[in-house]
């Protein structure tokens, strides 16, 4: 009896105690603190809108967890990660031995996982007599997988799950190790000592997106031509995952972001594997194949990305009436703003308050609320090209392309960095505020001109050409032009003439023009109820 004792001491002095012991699993614990920061879909144009469907921007989300080690090696679990999660994205940081091993499971806990982690073991099934209501319940053994028929061995042999004719039930005595019904991400490490320790885990998920929405108020114009304009602007944050991010640090970064993985390939996400169960007909070539017991019903069709997006209709209404209630009939300014911050080249818009980002939904909050931002309307009339003829008194006039003007600048009530998104224009009438206008913004640094396309004029109408071949100067290549601008407003207005490419056109006879994205252009005034007419020579080099 003393040798075999010896012998296990002998063992335990060359061989390492953790490798003598089984790798622990440790699950830590849900996370103390999250912070969620959002990028937008880098392939997404300035003119298009985010796919609240389907989302192809991503995050990067770190959850601030504690756990208990046991002294050598473990296995720790994070369970509840975002299923869009990048694994080979993830560090884990806090730990005192650092990673030695990283995996993402594959499975969530669902029937078919269920029943392939307890292949081999004991289940119970019960049978319900549809004529008596009585029930009895035996136990049995799993004996196949679950990608086809189900087959248990009972004391009565080998039977196929729902071919009996009763209606069956499965109850699994316990969750086999390894499933979740939340993603779980694992680590492997080893602590010398062992001890509880704060980690964090930080990493990249797919399935988010963000973009802004404006809502614009006009009032009266000024005497100088200006008007005043409200302006409010919300963050809208998508979250297409199964999970939600309670009480988060929430972040938004604008900007071109240089990406060149495709993170939903990465992903990889997680798979609930329903349970589909198939008998084979049974009986005789003579009698034919007796009435089957009416398979299980199929599983309900997955819910679309965004729940139906019911939310659409409800909260949010960006453009609608709703926020304009809010912006009229507020009685305090509005108390959670997102700041801007510097991030490289990039922007970051902070939300000061921890929010919820909420699976399988948005969230929206306000970043920007001016009242007093100055801006101008302007009728751009092209006068590149066409032909007119002076001596007709009845000509063809186009409307003038209409644009809403102002300077991103304090100045101008504004001086803060405006990221891409839809904007709504308002303007106040006795019967309340009437949209008169919806376009789309690019993204605008400090100090640009920003200018939005609105629709044609009804009001304002113009023809510009060259007057007639005859009057060519051969040796200079001058060439008569003219402009013909109605206004039908009872105000005055300001027409830019677009009069060509900068360094390709030269112009006579108007003083004041000037370069403006790489077009030659002229302004002027056009007093209210009347007609401009301007005269001017052109040559293009």
């Amino acid at each position: 009896m003393i040798r075999p004792l010896l012998l296990v001491a002998a063992l335990a002095a060359i061989v390492p105690a953790g490798d003598l012991l089984a790798r622990e699993t440790v699950d830590a614990s849900a996370p103390n603190e999250l912070a969620v920061t959002v990028y937008r879909d880098p392939q997404r144009g300035e003119g298009e809108r985010m796919d609240r469907r389907w989302p192809e921007g991503f995050a990067m989300i770190s959850e601030v967890r504690t756990l208990t080690l046991p002294p050598g090696e473990s296995k720790i679990r994070f369970t509840g990660v975002a299923e869009g999660m990048v694994a080979v994205s993830a560090i884990v940081t806090g730990l005192p031995g650092g990673t030695i091993e990283k995996n993402r499971n594959a499975d969530l806990l669902s029937p078919a996982a269920l029943v392939d982690r307890t292949l081999g073991n004991r289940v119970t099934i019960t049978r319900t007599d549809p004529a008596s209501g009585a029930a009895r319940s035996e136990q049995a053994i799993v004996r196949t997988r679950a990608d086809g028929g189900l087959v248990l061995e009972t004391q009565d042999g080998f039977e196929a799950v729902r071919c009996s004719g009763l209606p069956e039930k499965l109850t699994f005595d316990q969750v086999p190790s390894g499933l979740s019904p939340q993603p779980v991400f694992s680590i492997n490490t080893r602590s010398d000592s062992g001890g509880t320790y704060t980690v964090t885990l930080s990493y990249l998920a797919w399935g988010f997106d963000w973009e802004a929405n404006y809502v614009a108020r006009l009032h009266e114009a000024r005497a100088d031509g200006s008007l005043r304009m409200e302006l409010l602007s919300w963050l809208t944050i998508l979250n297409d995952n199964n999970q939600s991010f309670p009480d988060a640090t929430l972040m938004a970064v604008a900007g071109t972001l240089s990406v060149e993985s495709h993170f939903e390939e990465l992903a990889d996400e997680p798979e609930a594997r329903p349970l589909r169960l198939t008998c084979y007909p049974f009986g005789s070539t003579a009698t034919g194949s007796p009435l089957l017991y009416p398979p299980p019903p199929p599983p309900p069709p997955p819910p679309p990305a965004m729940a139906a997006m019911a939310m659409d209709a409800e909260s949010i209404v960006v453009t609608g009436s709703r926020i304009q209630k809010v912006m009229a009939e507020a009685a305090a300014p509005l108390s959670v703003i997102a700041a801007e911050e510097a991030l490289g080249d990039l922007k970051l818009y902070r939300i000061p308050e921890p929010v919820t980002v909420a699976a399988q939904g948005q969230k929206q909050v306000a970043f920007l609320d001016k009242d007093e931002v100055e801006a101008r309307f302007i009728y751009v009339v092209g006068c590149d090209y066409g032909e007119v003829d002076e001596a007709d008194e009845v000509e063809h006039f186009d409307p003038a392309r209409l644009i809403l003007a102002t300077k991103n600048e304090k100045s101008k009530g504004l001086g803060q960095s405006l990221p891409m998104g839809g904007i709504a224009i308002y303007e106040p009438t006795s019967f309340g505020d009437l949209l008169v206008a919806e376009t789309r913004l690019r993204d605008f640094a400090l100090l640009e001109d920003i200018e939005l396309d609105l629709p044609q004029s009804t009001q304002v109408f113009a023809q510009c050409g060259h007057v007639d071949d005859e009057d060519i100067d051969k040796e200079r290549r001058w060439v008569r032009k003219r402009a013909q601008v109605s206004n039908a407003n009872d105000a005055a207005i300001t027409v830019r003439l677009d009069l060509g490419t900068a360094g390709y056109t030269k112009i006579r006879g108007l003083k004041g023009t000037r370069i403006k994205d790489g077009r030659l252009i002229y302004e002027t005034e056009v007093p209210a109820n009347s007609r401009r007419i301007l005269r001017f020579r052109e040559r293009n080099d």
